[in-house]
């Protein structure tokens, strides 16, 4: 029996690394030419590691927090402080305000977010991955077998698991019999997680942002950085800050990006913010295998959840997942783990 995954993010890789533990065997298809998807831990030597992808979990999140259990890999809390720079508007100072205490704070990964794709991937070692493979055609032949055409080769599949945004799935392949028209309707209306962000980081030698009377946590509303933390490694060894820049930005230049991140950040530290060892951002808008541009505008979240996505497609033959397709949490890591699960049940019922 073959069954193929398409995609090999954590939804991807967990289905594989679920079906394993089932003694069943897969492939994955994935058009990048790295695994994980929008898991992204971007490293420079022996600085801080800075996530320009999914960072942060909460105890809440079970089935991920499960899982990292399960592959002994480490969590921690995220340091905020006891204050924020807060910058209301453009025609009044920043200030430093009082954080409330969090009783559900978020933690981050120790090592990285990265951690978790690459113990999954010891787990998968000897199950096939192809990269650099675009998926361009899925075809349900006479003999009920899935015909998956890419950029380089062709597969035969007798199942295939989607995990990538619904939108992607509906825009960029084609399939044949074609999919309801319902839910080629939604597909085309699922907002992608993330596909809007962009992320920067900044690392420095020390962080000056731990000092008395400041922070590392930033909101402002007048941008172009409109959120700021500490991302500071687990042992304090390599420091950084990492934030989400507005997305009106995403056309400009990475030098223009940076040099309205650091006009930003000198109203709140003063020239030591020229001082970084490095910079680093993902626009991620500009990847054509997370993001292309919608045809109607969409909404934070919509359609994310859909139960449309949890019907039997090409007489239970295949299986539309992902993070955007999990009832709770969509578009967090847990839903990425949690819609794994998900597909994996599904898969079970029709093999019995």
């Amino acid at each position: 029996m073959r069954i193929t995954i398409i995609g090999a993010g954590l939804t991807g890789l967990s289905i594989a690394y679920l079906l394993k533990k089932e003694g069943i065997s897969s492939q994955i298809i994935e058009a990048r030419e790295r695994i994980g998807g929008r898991i992204l831990t971007v490293q420079n030597n022996d600085e801080a590691p800075v996530e320009m992808g999914a960072t942060w979990l909460g105890l809440k999140h079970r089935n991920l927090v499960d899982l990292l259990k399960e592959l002994n890999i480490e969590i921690y809390e995220q340091f905020t402080g006891d204050l924020a720079v807060y910058e209301a508007m453009s025609t009044s100072p920043p200030q430093l305000v009082s954080l409330p205490e969090n009783p559900e704070p978020s933690y981050r990964i120790k090592g990285g977010t990265i951690t978790l794709i690459e113990e999954l991937r010891k787990h998968l070692k000897e199950q096939p991955i192809y990269l650099g493979e675009i998926v361009q055609s899925i075809h349900l032949n006479k003999d009920k077998l899935i015909e998956i055409k890419t950029n380089k080769n062709q597969y035969k599949s007798e199942y295939v698991i989607f995990t990538l945004p619904p939108f992607l799935l509906a825009k960029t392949i084609e399939i044949l019999p074609a999919l309801p028209n319902k839910l080629q309707e939604i597909a085309y209306h699922t907002h992608i997680w993330m596909g809007e962000s962009i992320k920067v980081g900044l690392r420095y030698a020390k962080p000056f942002w731990r000092e008395k009377n400041t922070s590392g946590t930033i909101f402002s509303n007048v941008g172009p950085v409109t959120e700021m933390y500490d991302h500071s490694n687990f042992e304090l060894s390599t420091f950084a800050l990492k934030g989400f820049m507005n997305s009106a930005y995403a056309s400009a230049t990475k030098e223009i990006r940076k040099r309205l991140i650091l006009n930003q950040l000198r109203k709140y530290y003063g020239n030591i913010v020229d001082n970084f060892l490095s910079y680093e951002e993902t626009v991620w808008s500009n990847e054509p295998f997370t993001f292309t541009n919608y045809e109607t505008a969409i909404l934070p979240h919509q359609n994310n959840g859909n139960p449309i996505f949890k019907n039997n497609y090409f007489e239970g033959k295949l299986i539309i997942t992902g993070s955007e397709t999990a009832v709770q949490f969509p578009g967090y890591m847990e839903g990425a783990v949690s819609s794994a699960k998900s597909a994996v049940e599904k898969l079970s019922t029709v093999l019995v």
